[in-house]
């Protein structure tokens, strides 16, 4: 076994000014602990999302009728507010682990040797992230589910997802200089899928905002559109998304393109395909709630696929050190 340091008071020290430099410099994870922590932040990110579907879609949105207790005398929810408190607290209570998820996933990027600063940068933005929309959530209940901060809330949980796509994604390359795996026309086309999906998941949160769902059982105001003409907006752009996808998949085979790309693309439309089938068997069925729920996961996957395609389009080596060769160190002896 190997024996562990024993604590001196200078460690103490540094540890209270900087207690991750200290698990740095005792523990180094192996490339597999960061890539795993990093995609345990990916997944904690997207089951956030699906719990505050759960929340929405059983009409406990207001379950703990306050912030950030649960009500004015009670921290916890009570047995007296039955299951919708149960719901909103749990999902209040699931914040910790996506934080816990994200606190590892800094730690062992902080760890590794050698430190990679823009890995670590990437975990803390992360939790600055869950830190606002933490808050952005309090707002949420204290306004009666106002739909616009509904929307936006559901808005920066896809930006942490951005985030944490990219963090994952970094643990699977180097820190070289990007290279380019394809050519200008081909990264247009994925700048443009790329557009379409973020108008495809923003007007996704018009659609439950004018929708029947509107998240508790009382009154709560809705977006004053008419649902189903965005919801045939909604409808639109997502063939928008299929066509670009597919497009962008006969170019890449076209081109002869490597195969990470045209992997990517592949996975890509078979989540939109899924998603799609499921967009519109929940339409015609009047919404049933399992099935808005699917279409919420969908969508982060649907992001999630996206952000690999576009992040396909290069590769970043691994910086190797300069290292003396047999000339140059007979130099270095003469000298």
């Amino acid at each position: 076994m190997v024996r562990v340091p024993n604590l001196t008071r200078a460690d103490a020290l540094s540890a209270v000014r900087n207690p991750l430099a200290l698990i740095a410099d005792r523990w180094t994870p192996t490339t597999r602990t960061v890539r795993r922590a990093a995609l345990a932040a990916l997944v904690m990110s997207v089951v956030i999302v699906v719990t505050g579907g759960a929340v929405r879609l059983t009409g406990s949105g207001l379950g703990c009728p306050t912030w950030p207790k649960c009500t004015d005398d009670s921290l916890t929810a009570t047995s007296a507010m039955g299951f919708h408190g149960a719901i909103e607290f749990g999902n209040r209570m699931l914040t910790y682990v996506l934080c816990a998820a994200v606190g590892w996933a800094i730690i062992a990027a902080r760890s590794q040797k050698p430190w990679r600063r823009g890995l670590t940068r990437l975990g803390w933005a992360q939790f600055w992230i869950v830190m606002s929309n933490a808050v952005l959530g309090g707002i949420v209940v204290l306004v009666g589910l106002n739909p616009y901060t509904v929307a936006a809330h559901f808005l920066l949980s896809t930006a942490l997802i951005t985030v944490a796509a990219l963090m994952w994604q970094r643990t699977r390359e180097g820190d070289g200089e990007p290279r380019p795996l394809v050519g200008k026309s081909v990264q247009q086309l994925v700048w443009f899928l790329v557009v379409a999906a973020v108008l495809l998941i923003a007007v996704g949160t018009v659609v439950t905002g004018a929708g029947p769902h509107a998240g508790d059982s009382s009154e709560v105001d809705r977006m004053h559109v008419t649902w189903e003409n965005v919801a045939k907006l909604h409808a639109v752009l997502a063939w928008i998304v299929v066509t670009l996808t597919f497009a962008l998949w006969f170019v890449l085979k076209a081109v002869d393109a490597p195969s990470g790309p045209l992997h990517r693309t592949r996975d890509l439309f078979l989540i939109l395909l899924s998603q799609g089938i499921i967009g519109y068997v929940q339409y015609f069925t009047d919404l049933p709630e399992a099935l808005v729920a699917l279409h919420m996961l969908g969508s982060c996957l649907v992001w999630i696929g996206v952000m690999r395609v576009l992040l396909a389009l290069r590769e970043r080596p691994e910086i190797v050190a300069d290292v003396p060769g047999p000339a140059t160190e007979s130099a270095l002896t003469r000298a």
